[in-house]
């Protein structure tokens, strides 16, 4: 087994290493910005190192920093986390050449997967299903409308470097073509360093389901089931679940096969994650994560495999001896993702200092959070505050859990996603499991969904703030009529807060 691992990255994901690194006897090394002194991750782990402003190129991404600080706590492995690093071919390359174990798959899967093109070209001679669309990038207007003609309108425009909803661009008519993949290109080249953009077949309704992989460095190589994620806004994830209410045991089967298959065309290594666009009974690849996932824990809910830990086990050479039966799911798992955004605003990220925190409990839930009270949160990084994780034996049983979680779950301080989930939770379409990538264009009522529930949402944060400073007074804690904002909360106001937070809108 590894003897010390430090963590490259921040926030929830790197609080969850530690805790993964402890269950196994790891020693743990958090790495800090000037912004991140105080945060939880550094105060879990069993050592931390500074490594620059709060600046993330000057911190996060300075790979030398990193390795110094390798070489300063003795640390022999560097687990990357999710983003930042995490899918850096190069990085992962400087690690290995340093004597150092990199928890993750080798530098060259990542850079096969990392080229979308590649990819795509690597995975039609494997025999994966792709979208149909350019065999390359695209070095002009010209070739693009004629690639376009060629699979016919509507199309999508994609940075050939990335994902994560950068440099890309829906595109219904020629006359909207040039200016598109101008735009595409320009922000592909400012997200990755690499303008080159490529285009696909745009899907009217398609579901994005992926699959988890897992392979050992002695040949073996399983999946453990698929994620539904659906629910996005610019192609970001917002709400994940495990299993996906749009597959039975048959299409579990082909697809998870085809993840393998994909997975094992670039010699994967690790936890990785193959994903697709699923329509009308058809999938197409869509990429291959090389590296944890945000949404990791719904497998972990219905599999009982803790993938973390198989990370760090894989990487120390142990043999994968999980269980080819952990691909049928136990029950239901769903994850809320709940971020410093506010989803009245378009999504726009919020700041703040976190005045107050309460947190959800109870059989079948599960926080995974990197703030606690007291954390500013700024425009530095990602504006992900932690996410609310939900079981149960059935779809429904988990919703309705995740209902009551939400509820309970109150922060003071800044705006987040909190309303725009408990709006979602109770709309009849996802209820129903009818979801594809279009959901958010297809229930705009949500976002003034969220606002009624934000109304509710910021009173329940008002009482909670006045109870912490009661409680930090030695006063007992606040009811509903407590003095908020210098003003008592008349019954109006009580109604409210008891509808926010007892559940009855």
């Amino acid at each position: 087994m590894l003897d010390t691992v430090l963590i490259a990255n921040r926030g929830e994901i790197a609080v969850r290493i530690v805790r993964a690194c402890r269950e196994l006897g790891i020693r743990s090394v958090a790495v800090y910005s000037d912004a991140d002194a105080g945060s939880p991750h550094v105060a879990a782990a069993d050592e931390a190192v500074r490594i620059g402003p709060a600046d993330a190129a000057r911190s996060y991404l300075d790979v030398e920093a990193l390795l110094e600080a390798c070489r300063a706590t003795g640390a022999g492995a560097v687990h990357p986390g999710y983003g930042f690093l995490a899918e850096n071919a190069g990085f992962a390359q400087q690690v290995v050449d340093a004597g150092l174990v990199f928890v993750g798959p080798p530098a060259s899967a990542i850079a096969a997967m990392g080229d979308k093109t590649a990819a795509r070209a690597r995975m039609l001679a494997a025999g994966v299903p792709v979208v149909p669309g350019s065999d390359a990038a695209l070095p002009d207007a010209d070739e693009a409308a004629r690639a376009a003609e060629d699979i016919g309108y509507p199309v999508l425009l994609k940075a050939a470097a990335g994902g994560g909803g950068k440099g890309m661009r829906v595109v219904t008519e020629p006359d909207a073509l040039a200016a598109a993949l101008e735009a595409a290109g320009r922000e592909a080249k400012q997200a990755f360093g690499d303008g080159r953009v490529y285009l696909e077949r745009y899907l009217a309704r398609p579901r994005h389901v992926e699959f988890q992989v897992l392979g050992d460095a002695h040949g073996r190589l399983i999946h453990l089931g698929e994620r539904e994620c659906s629910i996005q806004r610019r192609h970001q994830k917002l709400i994940e679940e495990a299993p996906s209410p749009a597959l039975d045991a048959d299409l579990r089967q082909r697809m998870g096969a085809v993840a393998c298959d994909a997975a094992r065309a670039v010699d994967y290594v690790g936890a990785g994650t193959v994903e697709f666009l699923l329509q009308d009974g058809e999938f197409f690849f869509l990429e291959m994560n090389t590296r944890i996932q945000v949404e990791h824990p719904v497998t972990e809910l219905v599999t009982g495999v803790d993938l973390v830990q198989w990370q760090l086990r894989i990487a120390a050479g142990e043999a994968l001896d999980v269980p080819d039966e952990v691909a049928r799911p136990r029950g239901h798992a769903l994850e809320c993702r709940i971020g410093g955004e506010d989803p009245t605003a378009g999504f726009l990220p919020a700041t703040g200092t976190l005045r107050a925190l309460d947190l959800p409990s109870g059989p079948g839930v599960r926080w995974d959070g990197g703030v606690e009270a007291g954390t500013e949160v700024g425009l530095s990084y990602d504006p992900l505050l932690g996410k609310l994780i939900t079981w149960a034996p059935s779809r429904l049983e988990a919703i309705n859990r995740m209902r009551r979680g939400l509820r309970e779950l109150r922060i003071a301080g800044i705006r987040t996603t909190l309303p725009f989930h408990m709006a979602v939770m109770d709309e009849p379409d996802f209820r129903a499991g009818d979801l594809s990538i279009r959901y958010l264009e297809e229930h705009p009522d949500l976002v003034e969904a969220a606002g009624s529930w934000a109304q509710g949402a910021a009173l329940a944060a008002a009482v909670l703030l006045e109870d912490t400073r009661r409680t930090n007074r030695g006063a007992i804690g606040a009811r509903p009529g407590v003095s908020v904002r210098g003003q008592r909360a008349g019954p109006a106001e009580r109604s409210v807060w008891q509808r926010a937070i007892e559940g009855d809108r």
